[in-house]
């Protein structure tokens, strides 16, 4: 899809996302990046930083809420770990991908050049941004039922593959166990165009090399190196359940 950045196209975007009412002002000030106002010699509060910051706790409450009515027996500490890859930058870009924010963000011209636009951590800025707009200025439970319709399926499937998704952790917790070292993790290589990269990671502890696997993102790359080594290791048995 075209980049289309205009105030119009924007707020044509949002509706279609089911919103009515809301503040165009505070909507386009959500998909702007620093870079852009800096550019337009524009105030620092015209960049998105602001809204992201309440965007984040919005986001955090919806998912608590959910998490705290659909896991009634599950410990806190389980519910914190959910928590946390749900609200990890991966996860936000697997929802802006989905609804396709990216036409709508303004960067500067030299950000934009360098593809800007596509990275993980922009659109994961703005999706918070744009929670944070919307809270202030639309249906507050709409905004919620919006964030869960999307995001329970995810929350459902890291809720059953914990492990895959902890994993990264449970390596980390084994190696400090034996010494005070952390695994590695080191870029092997990365292919494709700028937008359907392919980036592969290999994990080492020791200089010795564990595993290496393949992602969209370096983060989940470095998850399924872990969770190989995971394997490996015989901390995470075949069926993906932790050993004792």
């Amino acid at each position: 899809m075209p980049s289309d950045c205009s105030d119009k196209s924007l707020n044509n975007f949002i509706k279609k996302l089911g919103f009515d009412k809301f503040s165009k002002e505070l909507i386009q000030t959500a998909f702007t990046h620093s870079s852009f106002t800096k550019e337009q010699d524009l105030p620092y509060t015209k960049c998105y930083e602001r809204l992201e910051f309440l965007g984040d706790a919005v986001l955090k409450m919806a998912v608590t809420d959910y998490l705290y009515q659909k896991f009634p027996d599950s410990h806190e500490g389980d519910l914190t770990k959910i928590r946390a890859v749900i609200v990890s930058d991966e996860i936000l870009h697997k929802f802006a991908q989905k609804i396709d924010i990216e036409p709508y963000i303004k960067v500067s011209g030299a950000e934009e050049k360098c593809g800007g636009k596509k990275l993980e951590s922009i659109q994961a800025c703005v999706m918070e941004a744009m929670f944070g707009a919307l809270y202030l200025s639309a249906d507050k439970e709409a905004l919620k039922d919006f964030i869960i319709k999307n995001l329970a399926p995810l929350i459902d499937d890291i809720a059953e593959n914990k492990t895959v998704y902890n994993a990264k952790a449970i390596l980390q917790e084994y190696t400090q166990s034996k010494s005070k070292d952390l695994p590695v993790y080191e870029l092997v290589k990365e292919t494709g165009a700028a937008h359907n990269k392919t980036f592969t990671i290999k994990v080492l502890y020791h200089n010795k090399e564990l595993a290496t696997a393949s992602g969209k993102t370096k983060k989940h790359a470095q998850q399924q190196a872990a969770y190989m080594a995971c394997q490996k290791l015989g901390l995470i048995n075949k069926e993906g359940t932790i050993n004792e």
